[in-house]
């Protein structure tokens, strides 16, 4: 990762927020989980944990394996999220992110996750993170990401325009999916540099928003 050399400062109207990654690191579980269904399927785990960052169990497992009927992808997407809703072990905030957070509250901002609501309160609690009010999960979409379908749904939530938006991510089907939406996207952390975020950080201590008078939010990345 290479993170941003000079301080960079973005204009916005309304900050779309990632989870897992980004606000809530989550890699032991999720390594866990996939690493085990990867053995069950033949598959390389390296390869496996390659696809899976950022995108719906049920699509990853569409990429890993394209010939497998759909029915079956989301049974066993179902019978996975069980298992990452119950193992919180290891799950912990992202730096910086119960700050960043709480400079947020009354600012426009949302929550757009591929994880589903069950999932999401889980780990943001277990992290010891406030849910923003406005939340797109998996439940709220007919696509995962990298189809920007939840970050322009949390775009029209929130009333502002996507190119008034600035994405925080950390994988690249997150990153591609804020860029098909026309959006800015801040990388956070060390997956995100390699997929071409506008601007990297290493992780949210090196982030501050400030509220401007004109209804803008100033962003002051690095």
């Amino acid at each position: 990762m290479t993170a941003t050399a000079a301080p960079t400062v973005l204009t916005a109207r309304a900050l779309l927020l990632d989870m897992d990654g980004t606000l809530v690191n989550s890699d032991a579980v999720v390594e866990r989980i996939w690493r085990r269904w990867a053995a069950q399927h033949g598959l390389d785990g390296d390869e496996v944990m390659k696809v899976v960052h950022g995108r719906q169990g049920h699509a990853s497992m569409a990429v890993l394996l394209p010939d497998r009927p759909v029915e079956q992808n989301l049974a066993d997407n179902a019978r996975m999220l069980a298992e990452e809703t119950a193992d919180m072990d290891g799950v912990m905030a992202i730096p910086g992110a119960p700050e960043f957070l709480a400079s947020l509250r009354g600012l426009p901002h949302a929550l757009v996750t591929s994880a589903d609501v069950p999932l999401s309160t889980a780990r943001m609690a277990a992290a010891g993170l406030e849910l923003p009010d406005v939340r797109v999960t998996a439940e709220s979409v007919g696509a995962s990401k990298p189809d920007p379908e939840g970050f322009l749904k949390g775009a029209a939530e929130l009333g502002v325009a996507p190119s008034e938006c600035v994405v925080f991510e950390d994988s690249g089907a997150g990153i591609a999916a804020g860029k098909a939406a026309g959006m800015r996207v801040v990388g956070v952390g060390p997956r995100a540099g390699v997929h071409g975020p506008d601007v990297v950080v290493r992780d949210l201590t090196r982030v501050r928003v400030e509220a401007r008078e004109d209804g803008t939010l100033g962003i002051h990345v690095g």
